[in-house]
């Protein structure tokens, strides 16, 4: 059978949505190939560019390899290439190194910014629609900040200082809230006074985020005065130079930093392709995706670029949600056309919007019913991303996700306000570390030398220690009883005893060290416990083997902490088995601290002065090479 080419261009989030969708639902047809085609080597998450340009996050915090997500996705090649044209009639898509013929093509080339002509944006305004922006924003808010430091003209000074957003939708409001943020750390890595930064939002309308409820813009809009931060509404920007910005009303505002956030239309690229095209250059498209008059060639249109019309003078929102399920839509009418079947009309589910002005505020109007503002909109926010990593089925990302934006989080700029950041001096856990191993060693080194003498290995293993077939002591037991002469000989003389007098006993001597019998977690193991514990040690045999081998366990614990091996997995060991002896009912409350501390040493103790600090990125190295392959700035070469 021939083998059928699905092409589709342009990794963005309806790319990627579509070739997931098509790679599981065709990952049984050998015959199928699917091609993804991108002038990067990456998937950048779009809705965060303004966290990497606000100097929240690190760069690589939003970019996501291609050949991560599609790690899995044997029919998925990948190519790192650009597209310069389209035959139709022969069904080819031409790119700068190569060219693909197609059975089926899929166009979601996404878009760029709309300056709508205003001069003097291109050559002095920043835009915040890729990766490459946030950078620019970024390096250039540091340059600028640096400069002003020690510029002595205070008007000069005072211009370079002004940093202003033009546009109060989604992505201009998350910018000024990101530099609500950083606002603070300039001022102070730059010895300034944060005072004498200025932050303005231009707006042309007479009202910001017009997607939103009135209620939750007028949140907003209130939080952001209380931000000083200065709305300047019903003011049309006519033209941006270097040093400051007209308005329509003939005012100016002296500034060095314009960031453009006003529009958005369908990249340029689209235009050369010879498809009909509505405002904004957006490529028109019918209910099923397919390019209006090339249904017959079998191409379909998704994301920022397709422009249809749900409703009249309705087109698709050019949003996340609508990239996907337009996506979703192309993609499950290929399947449809290659396994047979109906085809699928594009109906929106537009299941609410949210906004972040800043790390630990925000608003959302879910499902035009349930209003967030504050901590919980932040909180909704975080959620609904991380699903996104659950529909593209990228655990690692959704992983790393919660590394960047919860644990490795400078100056407090998370919705935890900082609680969580891994940015604490781990130096200073380390003795902790070191003396919770070494108690480890040490009891589970008693269960060994028993009655002996500890410098005489052959005295080992004889009466007392755990090797003898008479000595099955609760664990806990030696950690207690052992503080004082009279506990240990309690426990001791209890050894031949049934399990009732062992208990009283061991009490008995317990009491006589502490002043007080000390209490158990609980007094007797649930009965599901026993019943598993039965099943699990049937006979006496299977408890001493057992009780053996938890010594040994116990060694390797301990040896592990105090070498800084494997911390974080030793520690959550060490948290199981308390709970388990705890459950057993031979577990007392004087020893609960092994539970607070084991999370402690949870916090990367292990990374300092330790193992970890070069076994865990050796392993993460060699698997993530074994299970991904090694990463290439460029895919699909030839």
């Amino acid at each position: 059978m021939a083998t059928k080419n699905i092409v589709v261009v342009g990794a963005g989030y309806s790319g990627v949505s579509a070739v997931k969708f098509l790679a599981k639902k065709l990952k049984k047809d050998n015959d199928v190939q699917i091609t993804l085609i991108d002038r990067h080597s990456y998937h950048t998450m779009m809705t965060e560019l303004h966290e990497v340009a606000g100097g929240r996050v690190e760069p690589e915090a939003i970019q996501y390899d291609l050949q991560h997500l599609f790690a899995r996705q044997k029919n998925v090649q990948l190519v790192t290439d650009t597209v310069t044209g389209i035959d139709k009639d022969k069904k080819i898509v031409k790119t700068k190194l190569g060219s693909y013929a197609f059975d089926y093509l899929v166009l979601g080339m996404g878009g760029e910014p709309n300056d709508f002509g205003t001069p003097g944006v291109k050559e002095n305004g920043f835009t915040l629609w890729s990766f490459e922006d946030s950078l620019r924003i970024r390096e250039h808010i540091l340059s600028t900040v640096a400069k002003a430091a020690i510029e002595p003209d205070a008007t000069l000074r005072k211009a370079m200082l002004t940093f202003v957003v033009c546009g109060s939708g989604f992505t201009g409001i998350e910018m000024i809230g990101e530099l609500i943020d950083w606002k603070d750390r300039l001022a102070k890595e730059y010895k300034l006074d944060a005072s004498e930064i200025t932050l303005k939002v231009v707006e042309a309308m007479p009202t910001i985020l017009n997607m939103l409820d009135r209620n939750d813009a007028a949140k907003a809009e209130r939080y952001l005065k209380d931000q000083n931060v200065e709305l300047v509404l019903n003011a049309p920007i006519v033209e941006v130079a270097a040093d400051h910005i007209k308005l329509k009303d003939g005012s100016s505002i002296p500034t060095h930093t314009l960031i453009w956030t006003a529009g958005v239309k369908a990249t340029s690229d689209a235009a050369d392709f010879g498809l009909e095209a509505a405002r904004g250059n957006r490529l028109v498209a019918n209910e099923f995706m397919e390019a209006k008059g090339y249904e017959d060639k079998n191409i379909y249109v998704i994301g920022d670029l397709v422009f249809y019309e749900e409703f009249p003078n309705t087109p698709t929102p050019q949003i996340v949600q609508a990239a996907e399920q337009t996506g979703h839509t192309a993609a499950a009418n290929i399947v449809a056309a290659i396994k047979g079947g109906e085809k699928h009309k594009f109906k929106g589910n537009y299941q609410g919007f949210m906004v972040s002005i800043g790390a630990k505020w925000g608003v959302a109007n879910l499902f035009d019913k349930i209003h967030l503002s504050g901590f919980l909109a932040i909180v909704m926010k975080h959620i609904v991303n991380l699903k996104y990593f659950f529909d593209i089925r990228s655990g690692y990302y959704m992983f790393q996700y919660i590394m960047h934006e919860f644990f490795h989080i400078k100056d407090d700029r998370n919705v935890t306000r900082g609680h969580s950041s891994r940015y604490g001096n781990v130096l200073w856990s380390v003795p902790l570390r070191v003396f919770y191993g070494l108690v480890w060693f040490i009891e589970a080194s008693k269960k060994i030398v028993g009655g002996g003498e500890w410098l005489k290995p052959s005295t080992w293993f004889g009466e007392g220690s755990w090797f003898t077939g008479n000595s099955v002591f609760p664990w806990t037991w030696d950690y207690v009883t052992d503080a004082t002469a009279a506990a240990s000989d309690a426990t001791s003389a209890a050894s031949g005893a049934g399990s009732e007098e062992v208990v009283e006993v061991a009490k008995f001597g317990l009491s006589y060290a502490y002043g007080e019998t000390p209490m158990a977690v609980l007094d007797s193991a649930p009965e599901w416990f026993s019943n598993i514990m039965k099943v699990m040690m049937p006979n006496m045999e299977v408890a001493m083997f057992f009780q053996k081998m938890m010594v040994f366990v116990e060694i390797g614990i301990a040896l592990a902490l105090i070498a800084g091996l494997f911390t974080w997995l030793m520690s959550a060991t060490t948290i199981a088995l308390v709970v388990t002896f705890c459950l057993s009912g031979m577990f007392f409350w004087v020893n609960i601290w092994f539970i607070p501390v084991a999370f402690a040493l949870m916090n990367g103790s292990g990374r300092a002065v330790g193992l970890d600090r070069w076994v865990i990125p050796w392993l993460q190295r060699t698997l993530g090479k074994w299970w991904y392959g090694t990463p290439k700035s460029m895919y699909g070469q030839k």
